[in-house]
């Protein structure tokens, strides 16, 4: 349940895929992140890094093993929500 809480709050999936596409500094990870705070994403980094799922290097926050293992074990649900949506918006009937 601690793990569905900290996933659960607002942007921190969103980060998480962010970093796992490529490693950020905090600039660079509020820019790719449209409209997020500086004192949100401070929040999130920390909790992040407490949970052993990012850490901090010289060239900015990347994901840890674990982070990498969760954002693997992620994927299935990216599938699933991807057919989702098409289904959603009308661009499947097969799947329906």
């Amino acid at each position: 349940m601690a793990a569905l809480d900290l996933l659960g709050r607002r942007w921190t999936m969103r980060i998480l895929w962010e970093l796992s596409q490529a490693p950020a500094g905090f600039r660079e990870l509020q820019r790719r992140c449209e409209r997020m705070s500086s004192s949100v994403l401070t929040t999130r980094l920390d909790e992040l890094t407490g949970a052993c799922l990012l850490t901090l290097q010289a060239d900015g926050y990347h994901l840890t093993q674990l982070g990498q293992e969760l954002v693997e074990a992620l994927s299935p649900l990216d599938a699933w929500s991807r057919r989702w949506a098409k289904v959603t918006t009308g661009e499947s009937e097969g799947l329906k």
